[in-house]
């Protein structure tokens, strides 16, 4: 009799512990999908924002950015948009395509670096994943910041051929999002702002929204 009820015992805990197994094991599935899901990109356009389209990214920027027209941008650009005051350019995105050689997300990253001003504060570069045609695409995010130079005069903001002009002595902070499109080839989106022009909450929307066709 006894030995009946410890063989039931042992049974049920044997169960438990298999339940308790596989509950943690599903838990564990869950965070890792969300964790996922927080860097993944959605690709998705707030309300009321307009986009940036070229062949092989899309961008969305704030109602209070001016998308540039072909004549309008520099013809290192792919699309661009830009956000003004009475002192003048305050923030800009840009996209640029295809602008170097690179076999990997790394290296297309280290080619965009390449177009920050000398004596920017340069962070490291961050994996992300933006929205792509199947679900997360791999790319890198690279954080910058640096004093406005003259305003016009070896401006060092923006894209080459695109700068900002606030005043001299201005601090500008800087994010590139950089990777390989569908062909294979670069691509940078890059956005610039006077420091404490463009929210974090914004910043990330527009980061967000980046979705490689």
């Amino acid at each position: 009799m006894s030995s009946k009820n410890g063989m039931s015992s042992k049974r049920k805990g044997t169960t438990m512990t298999r339940r308790t197994s596989t509950v943690s094991v599903a838990l564990a599935a869950l965070l890792l999908v969300a964790g996922c899901g927080s860097d993944a990109g959605s690709g998705a356009v707030p309300e009321g924002w307009g986009t940036l389209k070229t062949p092989a990214v899309t961008v969305a920027h704030p109602a209070a950015f001016e998308a540039q027209s072909a004549g309008e941008r520099s013809k290192y650009n792919a699309a661009a948009a830009t956000l003004s005051d009475e002192s003048g350019t305050i923030g800009m995105i840009t996209v640029q395509l295809d602008f170097t050689d690179a076999d990997s997300v790394e290296e297309a990253a280290i080619g965009a670096e390449a177009g920050v001003a000398l004596g920017s504060t340069l962070g490291k570069q961050e994996e992300i994943q933006v929205a792509g045609p199947d679900g997360g695409e791999e790319a890198r995010r690279v954080n910058f910041e640096f004093t406005q130079k003259d305003s016009g005069t070896d401006a060092g903001a923006g894209t080459p051929g695109g700068a900002l002009d606030p005043k001299a002595g201005t601090r500008v902070e800087g994010v590139i999002i950089a990777g390989l499109d569908a062909d294979d080839k670069t691509y940078a989106v890059r956005i610039d702002a006077v420091k404490g022009k463009l929210s974090k909450g914004d910043l990330r929307k527009i980061i967000d929204s980046i979705t490689v066709n």
